[in-house]
């Protein structure tokens, strides 16, 4: 991204606190203040198409609420997160709803598939929202779970997969939609070295091929090296931004300002289990 290039994605001074529940006096109807947390604490941040962008920090630091704020799945207390040229916080829940199933693929910690369908059913769900034919839907879903290497499991169901499976399941629906922003909270926790570097691998090709952008979140070096920078995290700042350098995509980093520096569906499933969702 050049320095004229608006980016994908702009925090400014971002802060996301976190209500731990009020008291009220039974003899008196005034209540106590109610203790909050700081989850994220001014966080200045770009993210530009076609890069990859880690996010590195102890658990608590704040990495899974920076990711679940890009991804329009929460709102700020404070400050502004442009997606392009609009404020993801002036949207309605239905309106973020939308956006997320246009714009935004997320890969979650835990998988939220669902076990009535078959793999390829539960990868196929975004499409069947965007109203795409069944013929497509599931051409698409197979191409993915066969590039994952789950072409003998696509009609397995999510109990019938091993963790690692179900993760590469949650990972091509999340890519489906050919998204602009890919959200991967620890993506290849669950799964061996080998099927990792080919998840990783899938990632990179997206930012080539589609300049999609992604945000992951991880505690393995190995995952958090295929980043173009590395966004360092403690009690939800961010301590530093390294700029790796693996795709001409590294300069985004000086947009950065200097201080940081320092759903299930409605209907029940067809007879045959899934058919109607592929």
């Amino acid at each position: 991204m050049t320095q004229s290039q608006q980016p994908l994605l702009q925090c400014n001074t971002v802060s996301r606190q976190y209500s731990l529940g009020g008291t009220q006096s039974r003899w008196f109807s005034r209540s106590t203040d109610t203790p909050t947390v700081d989850a994220l604490s001014n966080v200045d941040l770009s993210i530009a198409r076609g890069e990859i962008v880690g996010c590195a920090g102890p658990s608590g630091s704040g990495k899974s609420t920076l990711l679940h704020l890009l991804a329009g799945l929460d709102t700020p207390t404070s400050g502004t997160i442009w997606f392009n040229e609009t404020n993801l916080a002036s949207l309605s829940n239905r309106a973020r709803t939308r956006h997320r199933l246009d714009h935004v693929g997320i890969v979650f910690q835990h998988f939220h598939l669902l076990d009535s369908l078959s793999a390829r059913a539960n990868v196929a769900l975004p499409l069947v929202e965007l109203g795409r034919p069944k013929k497509e839907r599931q051409q698409r879903a197979t191409e993915l779970l066969t590039a994952m290497g789950l072409e003998d499991r696509i009609t397995h169901r999510p109990p019938e997969l091993s963790g690692g499976e179900q993760q590469r399941v949650a990972i091509a629906r999340a890519l489906i939609t050919e998204p602009d922003l890919v959200v991967a909270d620890e993506p290849t926790g669950e799964l061996d070295t080998q099927t990792g570097e080919r998840v990783l691998t899938r990632f990179r090709e997206l930012v080539s091929d589609l300049d999609t952008a992604v945000v992951l979140a991880s505690h393995d070096e190995p995952t958090l090296d295929i980043a173009d920078r590395l966004v360092r995290m403690r009690d939800g700042e961010i301590i530093e931004i390294e700029t790796i350098g693996n795709s001409s995509t590294a300069s985004a980093s000086q947009v950065d300002t200097a201080s940081q520096q320092q759903r299930s569906p409605s209907n029940s499933p067809s007879p045959d289990g899934d058919s109607q969702y592929e």
